[in-house]
């Protein structure tokens, strides 16, 4: 049993939308700030966006006004929703839970942008 579950990956055209969603167990729902990161080969890790548990959100300054991240307390679940995507937003998408010195990671999820 893994702490956060991934979905929504895939290929999709220049203008286009996805979402992703990362499942996690209540009790790190509940206690941890969450976020979701990329990563394409040959380049560092970025964080795209963060949301606490007060649903107080950031954004790196290439997805705003695109991205958005959400909590749903019901189903204990982040998404993002990417809109207008662009090929350069190509990477490796991955979930990422966090309290003080402890955090978790999920496994990953390709997006990929292109005609």
């Amino acid at each position: 049993q893994v702490p956060l579950v991934e979905s929504g990956g895939g290929l999709v055209q220049p203008g286009g939308s996805l979402r992703l969603s990362c499942a996690a167990s209540r009790n790190i729902f509940s206690a941890y700030a969450m976020g979701w990161y990329r990563q394409a080969p040959g380049k560092q890790r970025e964080l795209v966006a963060a949301i606490t548990t007060g649903a107080s959100t950031n954004y790196a300054d290439s997805v705003k006004g695109r991205f958005t991240i959400s909590r749903d307390n019901a189903n204990t679940t982040v998404y993002l929703q990417m809109n207008s995507l662009k090929p350069e937003d190509t990477a490796v998408y991955y979930c990422n839970a966090f309290r003080g010195p402890y955090y978790y990671w999920g496994q990953g999820t390709q997006v990929t942008v292109s005609s």
